[in-house]
């Protein structure tokens, strides 16, 4: 695992765990599929859908969640981001949306230069993730 310097971290990078709504996807699936697909966990943060906040990886720990931008960010992944019956969707939960502002909020106090974008914001990205426009959400904690 590669150190993440703290002077480094420009981007709070926000993920779904790609699973349906109604089916629970613990902790420790998601700290599983990250290491079967890339050693390590991939994550920081979840946010489970009762709003619980789990730190899965240290911040001084570089995550391996997006592509070329590790070396400078933090992953923030919700439980969700399919419906019911599959299809992409934003399921967050209240108790999710208001953990995650929370999250951003302090996360924005320790890292004041560092932006909020959704996944799916990031160059050459297809993927929906976090099925919903993080940097337009968080518009206002973002840095001026």
């Amino acid at each position: 695992m590669r150190e993440l310097q703290h002077s480094k971290v420009k981007l709070l990078i926000i993920h779904c765990s790609a699973t349906r709504c109604d089916r629970p996807f613990s902790v420790e699936k998601l700290i599983a599929t990250g290491k079967a697909r890339f050693g390590q966990v991939s994550y920081h943060y979840y946010i489970r859908r009762d709003g619980e906040i789990v730190p899965t990886l240290p911040e001084s720990v570089q995550g391996v969640h997006a592509r070329h931008y590790n070396h400078c960010s933090l992953g923030i992944c919700y439980e969700g981001g399919y419906d019911e019956k599959g299809r992409v969707a934003d399921t967050r939960t209240q108790a999710q949306k208001a953990a995650m502002f929370a999250l951003l909020k302090e996360l924005r106090e320790e890292y004041p230069d560092a932006h909020i974008i959704g996944h799916n914001e990031l160059p050459h990205v297809a993927k929906a993730c976090p099925c919903f426009i993080a940097s337009t959400y968080y518009r206002d904690l973002q840095p001026i």
